[in-house]
């Protein structure tokens, strides 16, 4: 496999010609990868072209699978919460959404070395396997914990396989507009967000839970042939990269950004496990309209994934997030005056549009706040290893805020802890701005 692969430059890192060196091979913008015996393919990202938007549609179907599949959970959350398979307290089921998030982020640091060593397509394959068998295994659960098991752990270690290779091979296929690639790939799971949660809503009373799973899993099947198809690494690195990058714990505005990137994150994980399981419990919304609220919100997100990677390749990541961690605080704070199904409709819409945020961009702010980019691909492991433990304060952490009475929830107190983790995410980004770009408001940063 490795042997169709050049070596000349790593997945993330700065091609000869970037940097001023000298280059073997002749520059051309729309080289397409190379079949085996070929020389080399130019350092030059071809930043479009057949080849590198087939990448893209190769991701857009992991990302559909993995993080679309992860805020589908807010309707599994709500669908537990009725007790028809088990009875267990809020925080004890969203660790089930909170543990498969948790191994989908932090699994990626394992998966990056076997990444450089070109095992792509055996990556996506056992990726695909893993999200198919949870599925299936989830069918025929019965338990409380048969479902953390199914679904937390092995949905979790699949979707762990895909989602940092869908992220490393898009790279070297673009530099201008990687923003764009980046947000196009991120849409993916938001649709994820969409379809999923409505095929689950139309099928559960009608074919009940085990048929339901089984129908999307034969779905992840199906929808994971493309990556298996289509993906393939244009470089890969000299030298397989360090299981962890122990100098990220020393570089102080990587470590601010991830902790940015963590508060920002946090916040929007009380949305997406929640909001479904708000608007029942407060009698606005019933049945299958409850459920329906994360659809809706996945299909406002799917501009809100593309729109601001685009403009950080205008105006830069941190300009584009400070304000934007600023809305998701506040509209995760309007909740607090939501009365009504009408109510609750507008801060889904308001937020998803505003959540792709946390979504797409950290990708780009961690390539920002890393200077030697030959260690981007082990930055972004440790990166997302510790972005991964957001969703046990927004899940289970929330959960614990909703319930601390034991009389009744306190939906109050669980969105004014929601809206405050992204509002400290703002100021984190502000004073990274400082530091990266002084008070110059038109430095692009």
């Amino acid at each position: 496999m490795a042997t169709n692969i050049d070596t000349a430059t790593p997945p993330f890192g700065d091609s000869a010609d970037e940097k001023g060196g000298p280059s073997s091979a002749p520059s051309s913008a729309s080289s397409p990868p190379l079949a085996t015996g070929q020389a080399p393919p130019p350092n030059p990202a071809p930043n479009g072209g057949m080849a590198a938007w087939l990448q893209v549609m190769g991701s857009w179907f992991m990302v559909f699978n993995t993080m679309g599949i992860i805020t589908t959970f807010g309707d599994y959350q709500a669908y537990y919460e009725r007790g028809l398979m088990f009875e267990e307290t809020s925080a004890n089921i969203s660790w089930i959404g909170s543990i498969q998030s948790l191994i989908v982020f932090a699994f990626g640091a394992v998966v990056g070395p076997i990444y450089d060593r070109g095992f792509l397509k055996l990556l996506i394959v056992v990726g695909a396997f893993g999200l198919v068998f949870g599925h299936m295994v989830l069918s025929i659960c019965k338990e409380y914990w048969q479902v953390v098991l199914a679904q937390g752990f092995i949905m979790g270690l699949g979707g762990g396989c895909l989602f940092v290779p869908a992220l490393a091979v898009i790279q070297p296929y673009f530099s201008s507009r990687l923003g764009l690639a980046l947000g196009l790939v991120a849409t993916g799971s938001s649709l994820g967000g969409i379809l999923y949660p409505i095929i689950f809503i139309n099928l559960i009373n009608q074919v009940g839970f085990g048929w339901t799973t089984r129908i999307i899993g034969f779905i992840v099947l199906g929808t994971m042939m493309l990556p298996i198809a289509v993906s393939r690494m244009r470089v890969k690195p000299p030298a397989v990269r360090k299981m962890v990058d122990w100098t990220a714990f020393t570089d102080a505005p990587f470590l601010f950004c991830v902790l940015g990137c963590f508060l920002g994150y946090a916040g929007s994980q009380v949305a997406f496990f929640y909001i479904p399981y708000f608007g029942e419990a407060n009698g606005w919304v019933n049945g299958s309209l409850a459920l329906y609220l994360l659809p809706i919100l996945n299909a406002a997100s799917s501009i809100g994934r593309v729109l601001p990677n685009w403009l950080a390749d205008k105006m830069g990541a941190v300009n584009v997030i400070i304000p934007g961690s600023l809305l998701v605080g506040v509209v995760l704070l309007s909740n607090l005056a939501v009365s009504s199904a009408a109510g609750i409709i507008c801060t889904a819409i308001f937020f998803g549009f505003l959540s792709g945020l946390f979504v797409a961009t950290p990708p780009l702010l961690f390539m920002l706040f890393t200077q030697d980019k030959s260690k981007l691909g082990a930055r972004m492991g440790v990166a997302y290893g510790m972005l991964g433990l957001a969703v046990l304060p927004g899940g289970p952490g929330a959960g614990a805020v909703l319930q601390h009475d034991s009389s009744r929830l306190d939906w109050t107190a669980a969105w004014t802890y929601g809206g405050v983790l992204p509002l400290a995410a703002c100021v984190v980004f502000c004073l990274l701005r400082i530091q990266r770009g002084g008070f110059n408001l038109a430095a692009k940063v």
